[in-house]
């Protein structure tokens, strides 16, 4: 396991390298340079342009630039953004991350639950009115032209219906007299899911696996209650935070749901075609002979099983939708990490852009790293040198 691990992290270092050299020399080789309307301008003495364009780093060849810049950036060192000169480019993401980082996780896990609801419901009954019908459903949605699909949510429920708020991820009015900053509340939201979320992990995974199959349904019951009494604790604690995280859930409906629209088709054929598979195992066979409900045979036995793929969908799916993320931010007006890579290739902001699709690259690396290690740990038949053990 730990050769496996090691063999892997070490394609990611190297995957990484390669991918910030091409990144970095393909924005390099865009036209146009933001630093001439500062240096081009006759008003600037001489003296000041070369000492910015010595700040700038732009006073050294195009290689000895490129170096620098790997060095800098192995040290967490991202330069500076030339539109929002001086402000780092690392303070910049950190305060976009937050923000992408909710809005996609939330929809990748409501279309995550969407998708494996369905899929495992139309796979038991297949050949009938509901397969047909939700395969078409799900498939339409997943190839309609995204942006057309976006326009139309926002016209029937934020334009027409009034509904839900038209743009932007806060109210200002709301916000202008708030104690605490949008980034504040994005950190503890992502802080309370996060112990949430290994909490139930915990009890489901862990602490039930001794419990008489009898037995268990009733404490992963009481399992869920507790974590949603946590959930209602985490927030009493920060009383203070409700009417501004409210806020930001209302603005992030919209996306929510139409991002969910888009992407529970896929969970959903995969769990159909991994169900399909698994019901023909003798283990379900052997369940049905016993006369146990459908439900139960479905729930504890195919759907179980059928899981895997699925899980590990999860992971590069949000990965993916994060790095996709320009067209959602900028329809919907979210100021994240896609709307910024998006405004720093307008604005030839290299350091900016570079850093942006950086984080996008590392982002998509360790979700396949995850995935790689999740099925190999939660399928006992993978071994570690890619051979089954079957």
């Amino acid at each position: 396991m730990r050769r496996y691990v090691f063999g892997r992290l070490g394609q990611v270092i190297l995957t990484l390298l390669i991918y910030v050299t091409l990144v970095y020399f393909l924005l390099q080789a865009m036209p146009g340079d933001i630093t001439m309307m500062y240096l081009s301008n006759p008003k600037i003495p001489q003296a000041a342009r070369e000492e910015l364009k010595k700040q700038l780093g732009l006073d050294q060849s195009l290689f000895m630039q490129y170096v620098s810049y790997m060095k800098n950036f192995f040290r967490g060192e991202l330069g500076v953004s030339f539109s929002q000169y001086p402000k780092p480019v690392w303070d910049i993401l950190m305060e976009k991350l937050p923000r992408t980082f909710v809005l996609f996780l939330t929809a990748n896990v409501f279309s995550f639950y969407v998708g494996f609801v369905m899929g495992k419901v139309i796979a038991w009954r297949r050949g009938k009115v509901i397969d047909y019908a939700a395969t078409v459903v799900g498939i339409t949605f997943w190839t309609a032209f995204y942006p057309l699909l976006a326009l139309v949510v926002i016209w029937i429920f934020a334009y027409n219906l009034k509904w839900l708020p038209l743009n932007q991820f806060i109210d200002p009015r709301l916000w202008s007299a708030a104690p605490f900053t949008a980034n504040q509340v994005f950190g503890n939201m992502v802080y309370g899911a996060a112990i949430i979320g290994i909490g139930i992990f915990f009890i489901f995974y862990y602490l039930l696996r001794g419990l008489k199959p009898s037995r268990r349904s009733r404490a992963q019951a009481w399992a869920l209650a507790c974590a949603l009494i946590a959930a209602v604790l985490f927030v009493a604690a920060r009383k203070g935070m409700l009417i501004y995280i409210w806020d930001i859930t209302r603005h992030m409906i919209l996306p929510v749901f139409t991002l969910t629209l888009i992407n529970f088709a896929g969970t959903m054929l995969l769990m159909r075609d991994s169900m399909l598979e698994t019901v023909q195992e003798d283990y379900v066979m052997a369940a049905r002979a016993k006369g146990l409900p459908d439900k139960v045979v479905r729930d504890r036995y195919a759907a179980r099983t059928a899981l895997l793929p699925t899980v590990t969908s999860l992971v590069l799916s949000l990965a993916s939708s994060m790095s996709g993320g320009m067209v959602t931010e900028t329809m919907f007006s979210w100021p994240g990490l896609g709307q910024t890579l998006f405004a720093a290739a307008l604005s030839n902001d290299y350091p900016l852009a570079t850093g942006a699709l950086a984080f996008t690259g590392i982002f998509l690396l360790i979700a396949h790293f995850i995935a790689d290690i999740l099925y190999a740990v939660l399928d006992p038949r993978i071994t570690y040198t890619g051979q089954s053990g079957v």
